[in-house]
């Protein structure tokens, strides 16, 4: 059984998400107002609403204030619930399911891999075999004092986002393509690393991924050894030595990590620098970030946002 009992649940849901369907939400209400007392079903109508959709449940007297908050949609909508769940860089008192209805679903599949989204929420709401609760890390990005849920990544992985624009394609089929096409004219750029203080990578960089998801664009495990609850942030440097083409085939696997120029490390601050004096090229949470500074700075913000997953082992090989 559930030792943290679930009695109320916020439902958030994007109507404008990748894979969302009418279906999809009277499914996962009835599955919820079968088990609980009180279901409130909110719909975004404009980006940025969620957060304040999730506070304001949160902030409300305890006989109506959630203990469940389910984000239904993208990485974007997850990062906007986790957000308002967390506003003031405060740990979550309510607990966090998703139901993947966006394109990529990175967050969703870091805690259960391929497996449905019912068994995800029934989890939440009576605790079943094969699951538990877990509290994973979230990191705060310096410049900008931005949250981050999934990680952030410089180099070809963040251009492609750019890419992504022009083709006339959706799903994970999209950022595919745009990572194809971006990769054969992409050019490695002068890059530093440093993992609390101690530098673990310089020269030609082809892309840093720094964060706690294993998994970004819905398929690509740039992480693979991350873990969510370790209070540590991972970083994967790869340098000039892979081509930018070899990129997308390696990453399906994690099998960049056996490759020469590839640096894997983990630490509580994690700094990524453009050493030419341009701006450094990145997105967070799958955002291309408007051109700023030549660095961009994660630290931990460990045990933030309590979440149901797979174990551990299960969710791995999922």
């Amino acid at each position: 059984m559930n030792t943290f009992p679930t009695r109320k649940a916020l439902i958030v849901a994007n109507p404008a998400a990748g894979t969302m369907r009418t279906k999809i939400l009277a499914e996962l209400t009835v599955l919820c107002r079968t088990r609980l007392e009180r279901v409130d079903i909110r719909l975004t109508t404009r980006r940025g609403d969620t957060r304040d959709i999730v506070r304001a449940a949160l902030d409300a007297p305890e006989a109506t204030a959630p203990d469940l908050v389910i984000a239904v949609g993208g990485d974007g909508t997850v990062g906007e619930v986790i957000a308002g769940m967390t506003a003031g860089l405060r740990p979550a008192g309510a607990a966090l399911a998703i139901v993947p209805a966006g394109t990529g679903n990175s967050g969703y599949r870091m805690l259960w891999g391929c497996r449905p989204w019912q068994e995800s929420v029934r989890a939440a709401l009576v605790g079943p075999a094969g699951a538990e609760r877990r509290i994973v890390d979230l990191a705060l990005l310096i410049e900008t004092g931005t949250l981050v849920c999934l990680g952030a990544c410089s180099g070809v992985i963040a251009q492609a986002l750019e890419t992504a624009r022009g083709i006339p394609l959706t799903g994970p089929a999209r950022y595919a393509r745009a990572l194809a096409d971006t990769a054969e004219t992409f050019t490695a750029y002068p890059g530093r690393v440093t993992v609390d203080g101690a530098v673990c990578h310089e020269g030609e960089t082809v892309f840093a991924n720094v964060g706690g998801g294993r998994i970004r664009g819905g398929q690509y495990l740039v992480l693979p050894l991350s873990v969510p609850d370790d209070g540590l942030l991972d970083v994967c440097a790869v340098g000039g030595e892979v081509h930018p083409t070899q990129v997308a085939e390696l990453t399906l696997t994690g099998s960049h990590l056996r490759r020469p120029g590839v640096v894997y490390a983990r630490g509580r601050t994690i700094r990524v620098e453009r050493l030419d004096g341009l701006p450094l090229c990145y997105e967070h949470d799958g955002e291309l970030q408007s051109a700023g500074g030549p660095a961009m700075t994660l630290e931990v913000l460990p045990a933030m946002i309590p979440v149901w997953g797979a174990l551990p082992a299960e969710g791995a090989a999922a």
